[in-house]
């Protein structure tokens, strides 16, 4: 089973109305050209450096009696008829990869969709800008009318996952996938690949570092050798043994942690300093753990993928 991706981050929402099908108009002059969609300028504020610049309203006519913003128009059925143009400012001291989750949503707040953006290596300083686009919807499904920033997280360009594109200098691939989650038990492994030309050789466990929202450490969590540990039946539970990948081949370990919430302050972290072996280059990826009340998380030793 999949397990849903926790929002540990507060959810800013940011409201920009629109309802309308395809993403271009009639040209109003009757010559029959396409035209680019109007859009609507936005001015909330970013949510931890990433903001919506505007919204693209197509195929709409502004009604006497809409209010600043927001428009009526015709829809094909299914065709959400929005997307959202971003702004990504880096105002950090280091160039920063942002991961953004944006969420189309109807008037009452009902989520349709999501779309998840990847902007890699902003640098200190800097700015980039995209488009989001939310595609079309099933046949029947109620409009999409506003869009908002659900999630921002961000970790050191030279520290980010890169599960596909270019292989790193290091020679090596590490990232997490979404995870399973049952009975508030939660598995995410974690994937390493030797992308390079030599090969790697392991021997043990990934060494962890807890961090908080803002990357600093969280302190007074456990982390303890082995799913057993934690759970069994995890599929992480044999002991480290040496193993070698060769180029192209892939080992996996695993985090494995409960949510239980009992007395005491539950603990959130959002991101994971990853260190394969020691002397390896340290990855940042982001499983946010919903720790609860347990003060423990399990690693699993690293173990051929393909086994």
């Amino acid at each position: 089973m999949r397990r849903p991706h926790p929002r540990l981050l507060a959810p800013a929402a940011v409201l920009l109305l629109a309802t309308a099908c395809g993403t271009e108009h009639a040209d109003p002059t009757g010559a029959g050209a396409a035209v680019p969609a109007p859009r609507a300028t936005v001015t909330d504020p970013a949510v931890d450096g990433v903001r919506i610049t505007s919204v693209a309203l197509p195929t709409a006519s502004p009604s006497p009696s809409a209010s600043l913003g927001s428009v009526h128009a015709d829809r094909l059925p299914g065709d959400s008829g929005i997307s959202a143009a971003y702004q990504v400012s880096n105002d950090g001291d280091e160039a920063m990869t942002y991961s953004v989750i944006f969420a189309f949503t109807t008037d009452t707040g009902a989520v349709m969709g999501n779309k998840k953006v990847t902007v890699s290596g902003v640098a200190a300083g800097g700015s980039r800008n995209g488009t989001v686009d939310l595609g079309v919807l099933a046949p029947g499904a109620s409009p999409v009318t506003r869009v908002k920033i659900e999630q921002v997280t961000k970790v050191p360009a030279d520290e980010a996952p890169a599960e596909t594109g270019a292989c790193p200098a290091s020679g090596l691939r590490l990232w997490a996938d979404d995870g399973d989650a049952a009975m508030g038990l939660r598995v995410v492994g974690l994937h390493l690949e030797n992308c390079g030309k030599r090969d790697y050789a392991l021997d043990g466990y990934p060494r962890l570092s807890l961090l908080d929202e803002n990357r600093a450490p969280v302190d007074g969590i456990r982390i303890r050798h082995g799913g057993a540990a934690i759970a069994s039946g995890t599929g992480f539970d044999d002991p480290p043994a040496p193993l070698t990948l060769k180029p192209g081949e892939t080992a996996l370990s695993g985090l494995v942690w409960r949510n239980t919430t009992l007395a005491g302050t539950a603990v959130n972290v959002p991101y994971v300093r990853v260190v394969a072996k020691p002397g390896a280059r340290p990855v940042t990826v982001t499983p946010e753990l919903d720790l609860g009340t347990t003060g423990e998380l399990g690693v699993g030793a690293w173990q051929r993928a393909d086994r």
